[in-house]
């Protein structure tokens, strides 16, 4: 299985390098008042879909962050209510002889 996973990585990885290296043209990025960048394709793609992952981890860290918390609460909770105390030993009255 471990040569599979493999493969398929190293035929991603070529599929990709051979789309970067097709892609090495300069193109123009233009903003507003006049602000221009100039980048190879294959960078530009880069750092856009970098910039979507950061966005995309930065919308789901709340949610994750909620959750652990919720966890850790029904964690402690249920503890809790399987052991709420240490027993406490109870001695019968001793008998009078």
């Amino acid at each position: 299985m471990r040569i599979v996973t493999w493969t398929v990585r190293l035929a991603a990885f070529l599929v990709l390098l051979a789309f970067a290296a097709k892609n090495a043209d300069p193109v123009t990025l233009r903003f507003y008042f006049d602000l221009a960048w100039q980048l190879p394709l294959v960078a530009l793609l880069l750092a856009f879909f970098a910039a979507g992952v950061l966005f995309g981890l930065a919308a789901i860290l709340g949610m994750a962050l909620r959750q652990r918390r919720e966890i850790g609460r029904l964690k402690r909770a249920n503890a809790e209510r399987i052991a709420p105390d240490a027993p406490v030993a109870v001695q019968p009255p001793a008998a009078e002889p």
